[in-house]
């Protein structure tokens, strides 16, 4: 187990459960959320789209179709999970995080034939 200091003026004590003495963490995961001692967002932000990327490499290699039909579901069922989960929690407050999220968008337009030169709002 580990130690998530929260807070600019926290003393930082050290914590015992029993004999064993608990590390201190500057980033912890809970819940599948990333939160750091600053309460920092960005850190989510690319983990999600990290993840999204990933997946749309799957998606790019293992299915030789590119139409709307096919790649659709695909999208709304294996990527756009990883971009919303917990969005209330760390929705992108810096102009870096909302970038990282619409890059994956913007990549999965382009990857539908026909919709390769519309933007993603489109």
């Amino acid at each position: 187990s580990k130690v998530l200091h929260l807070g600019k003026k926290n003393q930082k004590y050290t914590y015992r459960l029993g004999e064993t003495r608990l590390n201190s963490s500057n980033c912890e995961r809970d819940l599948g959320v990333l939160v750091d001692n600053q309460l920092n967002r960005s850190q989510p932000c690319a983990a999600a789209a990290k993840k999204a990327n990933a997946i749309l490499n799957c998606i790019n290699r293992g299915i030789q179709s590119r139409s709307r039909e096919v790649l659709r579901p695909l999208y709304e069922a294996l990527v756009r999970p990883h971009l919303q989960y917990c969005i209330q929690f760390w929705s992108p407050h810096y102009k870096k995080g909302v970038e990282a999220l619409e890059k994956v968008q913007r990549r999965a337009t382009r990857m539908i034939r026909g919709l390769e030169t519309k933007t993603y709002e489109e």
